[in-house]
């Protein structure tokens, strides 16, 4: 194990790209640069509450020295001398263009070389940089407790995220206004360390090409190419296309990950679309509980529902749309950008209808997409929660026979009572037929089954449980939720108590059932 702290940063970023020439931290617009230079606030009285020692471990990582670890987490102290910055973006929100954003409350301290990749820290909620747009950069802890617990239960699910190094509460208040009603209270501050390869975006190629800075915008386009994609070779007219195709590649699988466990990003600006394919930016997601195709967790996106459950492919095409016509100038060609589309939403179907089947334990028979529009049907009609009864069936004993299935659907569903029992047999009698096809012994099947469908996620109810007992001093099960989540498909019997349905008093409660940006 090697500290952390000893490691020597290798600036790649901030090295290789065009920094503003503008020192002097105020909000403004930059132009001709990827990023600014900025100081972190020093917090009043930080407080460790949690540090993820799996991700360390995986990196072959330790803290040696907690006081100095937790003055360079929570951004009192910079890293080595590394020059902390932030980085310049742009991006479409909610389908219009909102011209530049940047990392309005994001401050990277470290570019640290780890296991042969080039990581980068950065502090979320450590003060305001050129890209605050006049707030305060600052976040708060229940927002901060979403992000750590909700990255690294990301990331052991099998789907690609950004991590979390570590949640410190900063001992200052922060004033918000939750759901932008009028009233504003103070909030506890805190600062989340999450660590990526890259915090490239989508954004980050959109502003320089609305801007027509041609120039920086291949700087950037070859700088993450020769970083972060060298297999495709040195950077040229082929190799942009192919560098977006692979990207496209990344982000379908990334969301057909989600469609799989259920997961609601909530905001799918381009400027929360990673160009690595990680899941980035835990602001108002959620998952599924009752099977919900036009669920969205933001309370923002609440009339139109742009970033519901049931549109997340729909609306990753049309980013991709965006990041093709920000590569465009270095194409100067519309076919082969189209052709990646064309191929991104053929193929997004075939992969999605796989995944579908592979949840039910279907793998080598042609089935109708009918099929499972009428599942998706029946299960929305009767509120079945996602998790439960997909992992239910998981088991032979709710798969193989009829009353066995029948309690599963009882068990997950939120309706109290009439349950549609005569179109779930007509289902269900197709459903066995084909599972008669599999010819895969039971046992096996359940272990394949369990693979895909997760017992645990992180529901909102749970985590507001796990920040209403931080916000009075009580971290214990911030660190249940933790050792809880990096074992999602593990039984775990111990954690029983998880596995259940939301209760009824979080279905309306603020934090539980929709959520809004503020943080």
């Amino acid at each position: 194990m090697i500290d952390i702290l000893s490691l020597p940063y290798r600036k790649k970023f901030s090295a290789e790209l065009p920094k503003d020439s503008e020192e002097n931290n105020f909000s403004r617009q930059v132009i001709g640069a990827c990023f600014s230079l900025v100081e972190t606030k020093v917090p009043r009285n930080p407080e460790i509450v949690h540090v993820s020692h799996s991700l360390l471990q995986e990196l072959n990582l330790s803290v040696v020295d907690t006081v100095e670890f937790l003055k360079i987490v929570s951004g009192a102290k910079t890293f080595n001398g590394f020059e902390p910055y932030a980085m310049c973006y742009g991006g479409h929100q909610f389908g219009n263009w909102a011209g530049q954003l940047g990392d309005g409350r994001a401050i990277n301290i470290a570019e640290l070389d780890i296991e042969n990749i080039n990581w980068k820290l950065q502090l979320k909620g450590s003060g305001p940089t050129p890209y605050s747009r006049g707030a305060d950069g600052f976040a708060v802890l229940r927002s901060s407790i979403r992000e750590y617990l909700c990255s690294e239960a990301m990331h052991h699910l099998g789907i690609p995220s950004t991590r979390a190094l570590s949640l410190v509460k900063t001992g200052d208040f922060v004033t918000r206004d939750i759901l932008y009603d009028g009233n504003k209270k103070d909030e506890l501050g805190a600062v989340v360390c999450r660590m990526a390869p890259s915090f490239v975006r989508f954004g980050s190629f959109e502003l320089l090409a609305a801007r027509n800075d041609s120039k920086v915008l291949k700087q950037l386009v070859d700088y993450t190419i020769v970083n972060h994609y060298p297999e495709l070779g040195a950077p040229s007219k082929e190799v942009y296309i192919q560098f977006f195709k692979t990207v496209a590649e990344k982000t379908r699988e990334m969301v057909i990950h989600w469609q799989r466990v259920g997961f609601v990003h909530g905001v799918m600006n381009t400027d929360n679309m990673s160009i690595l394919g990680l899941t980035i930016d835990y602001g108002p997601y959620g998952w599924l509980e009752n099977f919900d195709r036009n669920w969205t967790p933001n309370t923002t996106d609440r009339n139109n529902r742009r970033y519901r459950f049931g549109n997340q492919a729909q609306i990753s095409l049309w980013n991709l749309n965006k990041l093709a016509n920000a590569l465009y100038p270095l194409v100067l060609e519309v076919d082969p950008l189209q052709k990646v589309l064309k191929n991104y939403g053929n193929e997004f179907l075939a992969e999605l209808h796989k995944m579908k089947l592979s949840k039910l334990g279907l793998y080598n028979i042609e089935i109708s997409e009918t099929f499972l529009d009428r599942l998706e049907d029946l299960m929305e009609r009767d509120e079945l929660d996602m998790t439960l009864f997909y992992r239910s069936i998981s088991s032979s004993e709710n798969r193989e026979n009829w009353e066995g299935f029948n309690s599963s659907l009882v068990n997950s569903s939120y309706k109290s009572n009439d349950i549609s029992i005569n179109d779930w047999r007509n289902w269900y009698e197709e459903y066995t037929s084909h599972l008669a096809k599999e010819n895969i012994l039971a046992t096996e099947l359940n272990l394949k089954m369990k693979l895909v469908n997760p017992k645990y996620v992180l529901r909102n109810y749970m985590a507001q449980l796990a920040i209403d007992a931080a916000e009075s001093g009580d971290n214990r099960l911030v660190d249940e939720l933790y050792q809880l989540l990096l074992k999602p498909y593990d039984e775990q019997p111990e954690m029983e108590k998880w596995y259940v349905k939301r209760p009824d008093w979080a279905k309306n409660k603020v934090g539980c059932s929709m959520l809004s940006c503020s943080s």
